[in-house]
């Protein structure tokens, strides 16, 4: 397997900081990159059950970016040690520009885990179909009471347990009107940078859920109850 990647231009080395940025705010773990056919799959953990009795709703973020070659991988990394090499080729890249030469970056990939649970479920590439949108503003307005009841609801010294326990009933509760769709979707939008004032497109297939806005996407996986809805 190939030990790095190059994307086709330096704004997606931007890109790809920002959405790492944010995605490591969230949950501080790993993300997993799926190259092929020149396109890069970086998919990052928002929320996800720990356990058999744990409800709390399976939520990806997904964001793509042109590659500069063909290869293909898979591959599941640390987020923290994907940043530092980004940042890295960040600082090549900028470089390479002032030095009159606009080279192509390679970011080296970081050893393998694989005590990410979340990064065995793969959502599909295909089959999906539209079904009606969602508004912006109904999103946002999800996201913003449902971030101001966790903060209420947890104090600041708390174990991780109740933590996660308080995050999976806020975030797991179903939006009114789209019973198929956690409110936790709501919340990744917000915090992966994705959500805008634009209606939120929405596709189905299978157990999966997924909410497009033109920054990025939310794979949500839906429980077993709801898939006769």
């Amino acid at each position: 397997m190939t030990r790095s990647f190059t994307l086709a231009d330096p704004a997606s080395l931007d890109d790809l900081q920002v959405y790492l940025s944010r995605a490591q705010r969230v949950e501080d773990g790993s993300v997993r990159l799926i190259g092929g056919s020149g396109v890069l799959a970086v998919y990052s953990a928002v929320l996800y059950p720990v356990g058999l009795l744990d409800l709390t709703p399976t939520v990806l973020g997904l964001r793509t970016f042109a590659l500069a070659s063909r290869d293909d991988f898979d591959a599941v990394v640390p987020i923290r040690s994907l940043l530092l090499r980004v940042e890295r080729a960040q600082q090549l890249a900028v470089e390479s520009i002032a030095a009159g030469r606009e080279e192509a970056v390679a970011v080296g990939l970081p050893m393998e885990v694989h005590t990410a649970t979340w990064a065995a479920i793969s959502p599909p590439r295909g089959g999906w179909r539209g079904v009606p949108p969602i508004e912006g503003a109904l999103l946002d307005r999800v996201a913003r009471e449902g971030i101001a009841e966790v903060a209420e609801a947890v104090p600041d010294a708390v174990g991780e347990s109740i933590v996660r326990r308080v995050r999976g009933e806020v975030w797991g509760r179903e939006i009114a009107g789209f019973e198929h769709i956690p409110t936790g979707a709501a919340f990744a939008l917000d915090s992966l940078g994705f959500a805008g004032d634009e209606q939120v497109r929405v596709y189905e297939t299978g157990p999966w859920t997924r909410l497009t806005t033109h920054r990025g996407h939310v794979l949500i996986r839906r429980r077993a109850w709801t898939l006769s809805r």
